[in-house]
């Protein structure tokens, strides 16, 4: 099994940090569509640097410089908790000796602090991380790097993520790809498919 990080095991949001530095919620919801955008962080997790990124962005928004380098320089705090229930399945399915892998968007810089903060990480034999490679989902070229890295059959292998975009990707790259919604409908999808106990 392939599992995506953020929003299937982990709780991760700008908004965890920008509450705390917005008063006004439109106000924050605003500088999240037109300033620290989800394109621009995706530039972070194909590999482009933090300090390129905010310059560039502070120099287009430069009454809002504050808050743009709070995007690198407290990024920890954009940082929830773990989706215990899912983490639960992925323990099950670790007891289980179910080979386990790992695919994220993700900037390789900050990567060593979800690896620091959450145990669960280490179960998987294997994570391809997006910012270390220079390629991002839904690209076919990062599914393509991660069945031949993985060594796996893709036909044989569930992949899990809660973006439409990368399981239809996922799906044209040959795994068998469920879009998550939530732990309970995952674990019924696996029980479904012999890889869990009916409870």
């Amino acid at each position: 099994m392939i599992f995506d990080l953020g929003g299937v095991l982990i709780d991760w949001n700008p908004r965890h940090l920008y509450r705390k530095l917005f008063d006004d919620p439109a106000a924050m919801e605003r500088f999240l569509a037109t300033v620290c955008t989800p394109d621009w962080n995706l530039t972070l997790d194909e590999g482009r640097p933090f300090t390129e990124a905010v310059a560039e962005i502070s120099a287009l928004h430069p009454d809002q410089i504050d808050l743009i380098e709070a995007y690198s320089e407290r990024w920890d705090e954009m940082l929830g908790g773990a989706h215990e229930a899912t983490v639960a399945i992925l323990d099950e399915l670790r007891n289980r000796d179910v080979p386990l892998f790992a695919l994220t968007n993700w900037s390789a810089e900050t990567f060593p602090v979800a690896i620091n903060r959450f145990e669960f990480l280490g179960w998987f034999e294997d994570i391809v991380v997006s910012g270390r490679e220079g390629i991002v989902k839904p690209d076919k070229a990062i599914y393509e790097l991660a069945i031949e890295r993985f060594a796996i059959e893709p036909a044989n292998t569930a992949f899990i993520d809660d973006s439409p975009a990368n399981t239809t990707a996922a799906g044209h790259s040959g795994l068998q790809a469920y879009r998550y919604q939530s732990a309970a409908d995952l674990r019924t999808y696996l029980t479904r498919h012999g890889l869990l106990d009916a409870r």
